[in-house]
């Protein structure tokens, strides 16, 4: 729950929360039981492998400056997702709970600071109400997971016929996509948000193509005209795609968008000259002041997961990241209910948002959208329980009660 409640804090805090949760692991017992149950979990060969042939490039590869930090952190990638696949179902619901509860009072510290006015708020919580670095983007990636955790619970009751009953998460998933939007300026969450929703409502209605149809329809127009004809996010879009065209004119200049061109093509050249074996963990840095233009030299990550461990650590490395990512939206996806509706979008979100963002190299994302994602998709992966959000909730809340339960479920 600590772990839960901290993801919207510094990196700091959170890498606390990872640390006491891994030695609280060590210590408590029941380490045969979590070997065996991460054994039995889809991802941990895939995992397996990743480590392996990072490990092998490590050997064989070159060393730089930089190889001991990507050696860490491409250790803890790994290492956030074996967590949260070894936590109980209970101890994921706690985790689960903590997340959710520093979520909605998040949401209402940002409803209270832009009705009054804006006031001095305590500097480690300054990332929730405004544009703060890399925390803002990950305070975004997380509201956004929010977001789409209420557009699934709506289009579930949608499918129950309560429709009333769907009108507050609605109302919740466009206002967290204007707080993504707007104070917190990341595109990056308004784009998974809109192609999140699309494939939950797919999931729900893949065998009702006539409500399929229909629901698609009016979620474009009711995202479309509740996100994207906002100005400011227009012009955004508008000052990207002019900052594209001028860098691929040759002009280079610090725009978001501008140096992922740089970025992504340069990053391709590394991966295309040693598709093997990369050049090394740590490698890409080295490459990038070399080939990348001087003006952008700061950068020690390309905002793209799949491409830094190319780069570092050829195809094979690549492709094992890609595929355990892949392989958890494919597992969230075989689950035909509720829950792995909600297991969908969270690991959707990460995967979007590891192709065109650090969200899985850089910890101040990594260690709060990751591991929420890993435990929604851990929650999705009780074969055997067919509700396994149930006593998310106290049975006292009855007016929530609902939301353990799958609405498109009939009572028993």
């Amino acid at each position: 729950m600590f772990w839960g409640l901290v993801v919207f804090m510094p990196v700091g805090v959170t890498y606390l929360s990872a640390i006491v949760l891994l030695l609280a692991m060590l210590v408590a017992g029941g380490l045969r039981e979590r070997y065996a149950r991460l054994r039995a979990n889809p991802l941990w060969w895939p995992v397996m492998a990743y480590f392996a042939w990072t490990f092998i490039v490590l050997a064989i590869g070159q060393h730089y400056p930089e190889t001991g930090s990507n050696l860490f952190h491409g250790i803890r990638i790994g290492l956030t997702m074996l967590m949260a696949m070894a936590l109980t179902r209970e101890e994921a619901i706690w985790a689960l709970r903590g997340f959710l509860l520093v979520a909605a009072l998040n949401i209402v510290l940002v409803i209270v600071f832009y009705a009054v006015g804006g006031f001095n708020i305590w500097s480690p919580l300054r990332a929730v109400v405004m544009e703060v670095g890399n925390k803002s983007i990950s305070n975004a990636l997380l509201f956004s997971v929010v977001a789409s955790t209420a557009a699934v619970w709506g289009i579930a009751q949608i499918a129950a016929h309560r429709p009333l009953r769907a009108i507050p998460a609605f109302v919740l998933l466009l206002g967290l996509g204007l707080v993504v939007a707007l104070p917190l300026t990341s595109r990056t969450s308004v784009l998974a948000l809109l192609l999140v929703v699309p494939v939950v409502c797919i999931h729900q209605w893949r065998s009702h193509v006539k409500m399929l149809v229909g629901a698609l329809v009016l979620g474009s127009v009711v995202m479309g005209a509740g996100l994207y004809q906002l100005p400011q996010l227009q012009h955004k879009v508008e000052v990207g795609v002019q900052e594209l065209e001028e860098a691929q004119a040759g002009a280079v200049f610090k725009g978001s968008w501008a140096i992922r061109y740089y970025m992504y093509r340069d990053t391709g050249l590394m991966i295309a000259d040693r598709p093997f074996t990369g050049w090394g963990i740590g490698g890409w840095t080295d490459q990038w002041h070399k080939r990348g233009p001087a003006l952008l030299a700061d950068s020690n990550m390309p905002h793209n997961d799949f491409l830094w461990v190319g780069a570092q650590g050829g195809l094979p490395a690549l492709l094992s990241l890609l595929f355990i990512m892949v392989a958890a939206v494919w597992q969230a996806w075989k689950r035909p209910d509720i829950a792995g509706r909600y297991a969908l979008a969270a690991t959707l979100i990460a995967l979007i948002a590891s192709s065109v963002n650090s969200a899985m190299r850089d910890a101040q994302i990594g260690l709060a959208l990751l591991f929420i994602a890993m435990v929604y998709l851990r929650l999705a992966q009780e074969k055997n329980d067919p509700n396994p959000w149930r006593g998310l909730l106290s049975s006292r809340l009855k007016g929530l009660e609902s939301l353990e339960k799958d609405p498109a479920r009939p009572a028993a």
